[in-house]
């Protein structure tokens, strides 16, 4: 799993979770394959653009909530 990965599914769990939505509920509201929720939410797979505003879109926040910003792809490339 590379970095943008790993920060992209931290910071969808937490605003998933902090809206109490379940993986299962995601999956539904997103038409996306239960299974793949979850590997998306544990930062195994890329997604595609349509896939983050469908995501943005059920957790009502903007797709740039959910994306890392450049100060923290920094941190990770000097460690």
């Amino acid at each position: 799993m590379n970095d943008r990965n790993q920060i992209f599914s931290e910071k969808l769990r937490s605003i998933r979770t902090s809206k109490k939505i379940s993986q299962d509920k995601l999956a539904v509201a997103t038409k996306i394959d239960r299974s793949y929720v979850g590997r998306i939410d544990r930062g195994e797979v890329n997604i595609t653009l349509d896939i983050l505003y469908k995501i943005a879109i059920a957790l009502e926040c903007e797709p740039a909530d959910l994306l890392p910003n450049l100060a923290q792809l920094k941190e990770t490339e000097i460690e």
